[in-house]
């Protein structure tokens, strides 16, 4: 299937027009396809599939990958292994997105504490109150003063827990919180990671179907 980008960015940046001929795009090759399901572990294509497409004539099941798993778990058709993230405390970020514009909190870290033993530790501002790294403001592509950047900020807020990883389920919070360890010289001591990620190093999961 010759999949395209949803078109996501370009509604976001104003322009409308290069948006909905994308979106026009890849419905047709959606339906193309017969398209029921879409998984997605991006929630800016969770957003917009879910709750954009549908006045394009686009209507898809669309799930989160965290919110597959998770599903899984609670059916008992896999099992997280556990012994990759000893002595590695977990603190999770929030995207907007899959947060507070979908209402979907709970699933990643089922997943966390699955992978881990434990819930992840919580920000000062998460879940209702959690704050945007920056980049679904359009910030990635802003040249900003290197000491006033809002992906610093929320890199500060997950350090104060003291984690030695910080998860997130979305590939833009990846780029902007990953920077701030970087620009904080703190590569060695946190990971960022994707939630599947965590799956992923923690050698997998194992089927009990």
């Amino acid at each position: 299937m010759d999949e395209l980008c949803n078109g996501e960015t370009a509604r976001r940046l104003g322009n409308e027009y290069l948006y909905q001929s994308m979106t026009q795009m890849l419905i047709e090759v959606f339906n193309g396809a017969n398209v029921k399901k879409i998984i997605v572990n991006c929630p800016h294509c969770f957003n917009t599939f879910r709750n954009e497409y549908p006045q394009f004539g686009g209507n898809y099941e669309v799930v989160h990958a965290a919110e597959l798993v998770q599903q899984l778990l609670a059916e008992n058709k896999i099992a997280l292994k556990r012994d990759g993230f000893e002595g590695k405390p977990v603190t999770y970020h929030d995207s907007c997105y899959y947060g507070r514009f979908n209402n979907v909190y709970d699933s990643p870290r089922e997943v966390i504490k699955a992978v881990t033993g434990e819930p992840p530790r919580e920000m000062e501002r998460h879940g209702r109150t959690g704050m945007c790294c920056g980049a679904g403001g359009g910030r990635m592509w802003i040249e900003e003063d290197p000491d006033k950047r809002v992906n610093l900020l929320r890199t500060d807020q997950a350090l104060e827990t003291n984690p030695g990883v910080i998860a997130m389920s979305c590939p833009f919070c990846m780029t902007m919180i990953g920077d701030g360890i970087k620009h904080k010289d703190l590569e060695d001591k946190v990971l960022a990671l994707d939630v599947m990620e965590m799956i992923e190093r923690n050698r997998g999961c194992d089927a009990l179907i």
